[in-house]
């Protein structure tokens, strides 16, 4: 099975080292470069699993992360913040409000994928 991902980021180019591998690893990708554009790919392309930043233009990951869990709650889908606010209170925030992994930046490309592939992992067990 294809797993969709949703890899939002204002920073282009941390989209485009990413994306290419993730196309590579298997996966179809889509991309959104803020928040508001994240919850119009959320609604119109049922990912099925997202990687969200903090730090974005419009809505913050926090906003966004908020609505999924409030407003798309047809199935379990996956969040991964990936954010370079290292600081436990952001840390502790995320998981409070339901992300389901937490990665900082910078990393490596092997500990995103990594998280990735445990997140879909849990996705039948959860179904």
């Amino acid at each position: 099975m294809v797993y969709k991902i949703l890899l939002v980021d204002d920073d282009k180019e941390i989209t485009e080292t990413l994306n290419p591998r993730l196309v590579r690893e298997g996966y179809d990708v889509v991309v959104a470069y803020d928040g508001e554009e994240a919850l119009m790919k959320v609604k119109a392309d049922n990912p099925a699993i997202i990687l969200l930043d903090l730090m974005m233009p419009k809505l913050n990951g926090f906003e966004v992360l908020k609505e999924i869990r409030t407003n798309h709650t047809d199935r379990w889908r996956p969040v991964i913040i990936i954010s370079a606010s290292v600081d436990l209170t952001s840390v502790k925030k995320g998981y409070d409000m339901e992300a389901d992994h937490y990665l900082t930046k910078p990393g490596t490309l092997d500990n995103r994928l990594r998280g990735i592939r445990t997140m879909i992992s849990l996705i039948p067990a959860r179904l």
